[in-house]
């Protein structure tokens, strides 16, 4: 019988996923005889046998792969040695680091993965030796990314090496029939992590956690990617205490709950929702609240709230223990990096937390949740954490050199890029005090050092002031510059694999513009490397600059006394009198006086702010407390109400078509003081600005713009105006394309700037 010997290698996320006892049951299924290992950042192994079963086994590879494996080529070659002795068998083999000048592309590391069914089952089995035991694993599920120390993936490159197997996991490990065969947290309560509530360890600390809980206490969880802030959900005191402690007064909280049963009567749960909701990610979604309502305090401001299932055993032992929704929030004080180390934690907890229950294996990797909500049919994300991240994404221009995306100030990202792949890191934070700069140091090198990556050149965002720009400037590479909204329209782009030009529309609260004013509300004809703006709105100052953000009572006032003069009356004075008047006397006079006099008052053209002051003029919102806050409350207000539009005008002004807010915010306080409900006139905002955007677009198509049109932006968070805009323009028979895998928001800048800095150095190569 002949026999032929072939050389195969795995590409993609093929480590930490069951990828290597898949190949060895299937080679074994099929009579092939051969190895296989780990080896950087990729699978490789020889197989030997005949002819027809060998091309079947490349053909299983490449499209009969475990669940959370993504296989990105199977390349099979012949081998350069005589191979196996017939009959020999396959094996599983350990392999040593590969060498680094080898290496032949960044390695890809794979997500941590939420607990799967079997599992679970096991964990609430009396007669399963993991009965109750929270670091229950298998090949399907557990820690990835937050416990790899170095590839290839072994356990002796994982924080697992602390914890020697003992003789029955090792015989799991080792046997190729078994769930857990190369499972490299395999662990027990004989040899693995433990719980630990002070003196306490095992049970006794995790009843001490739930007794804290249940009689109302805040405690401090170690998860899988740092540390959690878990109180009751239906505790209203408990609540206002993490509040209060935490320094988060009104931006809403993530809620777990035991099963989509649960889930089910605190918001409204469609076929999509379960499916996210059951997924490997186990994601925060943001669903409409249901007919079990929880206190307020919860998610204060918007009908909107986050749920989740939990995500590893520990989470399933306390939500069964309290028997109750818990509020699972990340560990951290306001505007800080979650806590990852036991002593840290301490330190920067102490005074949120009334006690700790924490474990002894290392968080090797910070990652905090990852916050989805439903598009249409799909999903969009909202933040990219755990169970999303470290996995790359495409980049449609291969990088010639590799890169670094460096994003911008909030809701930090960074991206390293080299060839076709793009590693986007998860969300870091906002770049204002040294804890979260230092975060963002310390995830880069560890992101770089498993990648291999090693940035030859820096793209960055233009604006000077953001530390992500002085960040880049230091560290004396060649410079790529992108621009805001550029980017966040290329992360779009790039995530659809568009390498051509497309309309897009970029709304967002404010990023620098080529001409120095801040920029946020843009119509621009675009492709990876270029773009060209085609429409805007409006401008308005905002005095005091960042203040007026704060305070969006502020950047109201700078719409009322000093918008851009484009030809139509803004609203009667009475009526902005009528305003002004319920605000603090001496603030409004001096607001005012600054606008009149032009003095620390920035111009802006951004849909963020023009949402700000709509919702300051309707009374909802005066000041804020979290980035988006004012138009989260003015989406909430519209609810699902449908509304009479406001009058809204587009004019062409030097060669840019240009949406004039003044007419819409005239009729918003007419239609208030003649008593229309502010239900009715948030939701008539909506319309009226997604009725606008759509005559930008229309009005730019008609002049030779591309029909394919890419939305982008953290105003498109509001499901409101992405739907309305999403409908009106595919009216015009136009392809709308928004981002899914990557966040449309912030935390998708560094995946832009990296796809058009490679594009651009692909362009100059060629």
């Amino acid at each position: 019988m002949s026999r032929v010997v072939r050389d195969f290698e795995a590409a993609g996320i093929v480590q930490g996923v069951g990828f290597r006892p898949f190949v060895h049951r299937t080679a074994t299924a099929l009579g092939l005889d051969g190895w296989v290992a780990n080896v950087d950042g990729h699978v490789a192994g020889t197989v030997a046998g005949a002819p027809g079963a060998v091309e079947e086994f490349g053909r299983r590879l490449a499209h009969a792969a475990p669940p959370l494996a993504r296989v990105r080529s199977v390349r099979m070659s012949d081998a350069g040695a005589a191979g196996p002795d017939p009959g020999s068998g396959f094996a599983v083999r350990a392999t040593g680091p590969f060498p680094a000048e080898v290496r032949t592309a960044a390695r890809e590391i794979p997500p941590d993965a939420a607990i799967c069914d079997a599992c679970l089952a096991e964990l609430f089995a009396p007669r399963d030796r993991r009965y109750r035991y929270p670091f229950i694993n298998c090949t399907d599920c557990g820690p990835r990314a937050t416990i790899i120390e170095a590839l290839p993936y072994d356990r002796v490159r994982t924080t697992m090496r602390r914890f020697p197997m003992c003789r029955a996991c090792a015989a799991q490990y080792a046997d190729p029939r078994d769930r857990r065969f190369h499972a490299e947290p395999i662990a027990c309560p004989d040899c693995g992590p433990t719980l630990a509530w002070d003196s306490l360890r095992g049970e006794a600390a995790l009843s001490a956690a739930v007794e804290t809980v249940v009689a109302g206490g805040i405690v401090a969880v170690k998860g899988l990617g740092g540390y959690q802030l878990v109180c009751d959900a239906t505790d209203a005191t408990a609540l206002a205490v993490l509040r209060r402690r935490k320094r988060r007064p009104a931006k809403p909280f993530a809620v777990m709950v035991r099963d989509l049963d649960e889930a089910g009567r605190l918001a409204r749960v469609g076929a999509s929702a379960r499916a996210a909701l059951t997924s490997a990610v186990r994601p925060v979604l943001l669903l409409t609240a249901g007919r079990v309502r929880l206190p307020r305090a919860v998610h204060p401001g918007t009908d909107r709230i986050g749920i989740f299932l939990p995500t590893t055993g520990l989470h399933h032992l306390l939500l069964r223990a309290c028997a109750r929704p818990l509020v699972v929030t990340s560990g951290n004080g306001a505007d800080e990096p979650i806590a990852t180390d036991d002593a840290a934690a301490r330190v920067s907890l102490g005074a949120i937390a009334d006690g700790f229950l924490s474990h002894d294996r290392p968080v090797h990797a910070r990652y905090d949740d990852s916050v989805l909500q439903l598009s249409g049919r799909g999903v969009l994300t909202v933040r990219r954490a755990r169970g999303l991240a470290p996995a790359p994404l495409r980049l449609p221009r291969r990088a010639p050199l590799p890169l670094i995306g460096v994003g911008a100030q909030l809701k930090h990202t960074f991206t390293l890029g080299e060839g076709d792949r793009a590693h986007l890191s998860a969300h870091i934070g906002d770049l204002a005090g040294p804890a979260t700069h230092d975060a963002f140091e310390e995830t880069y090198r560890a992101l770089g050092e498993l990648t291999g990556v090693v940035p030859r050149v820096v793209a960055h965002d233009p604006h000077p002031g953001y530390l992500s720009t002085q960040w880049a400037r230091a560290r004396g590479l060649p410079l790529v510059p992108v621009q805001h909204h550029h980017a966040h329209l290329a992360a779009c782009a790039a995530e659809h694999g568009l390498t051509r030009p497309f309309t897009g529309v970029a709304y967002d609260g404010l990023g620098l513009g080529d001409d120095g004013t801040l920029w946020g509300g843009e119509i621009m004809v675009a492709d990876l490397t270029a773009y060209r703006r085609v429409g805007r709105f409006g401008t308005a100052p905002l005095p005091g600059g960042d203040a007026a953000v704060r305070h969006p009572w502020r950047t109201a006032l700078g719409y009322l006394y000093g918008a851009e003069p484009l030809g139509s009356p803004g609203p009667a004075p009475e009526l902005a009198d009528t305003f002004t008047a319920r605000l603090p006397p001496d603030g409004a006079a001096t607001v005012r006086t600054m606008v009149e006099r032009r003095f620390n008052c920035p111009r802006a053209s951004s849909a963020g702010r023009l949402f700000d002051a709509a919702a300051s003029l309707l009374g909802l919102v005066d000041s804020v407390t979290y980035e988006g806050e004012a138009a989260v409350a003015l989406e909430a207000a519209a609810a699902r109400r449908r509304a009479a539009p406001l009058a809204h005008r587009i004019v062409r002004d030097r060669g840019l078509w240009v949406y004039d807010p003044q007419p819409t915010l005239a009729d918003l306080l007419s239609r208030r003081a003649d008593g229309e409900h502010v239900a009715a006139l948030a939701a008539a905002f909506h319309t009226t600005l997604a009725a606008a955007t759509a005559e930008l677009v229309g009005r730019a198509v008609e002049s030779g713009a591309p029909r394919t049109v890419c939305l982008a932006g953290g105003c498109f968070v509001n499901r409101r105006l992405l739907a309305d805009v999403r409908r009106l323009l595919r009216a015009q028979g136009l392809r709308v394309l928004v981002g899914r895998e990557v966040p449309v928001g912030d935390g998708g800048i560094s995946y832009g700037q990296a796809a058009v800095a490679a594009a651009r150095l692909a362009r100059t190569k060629e």
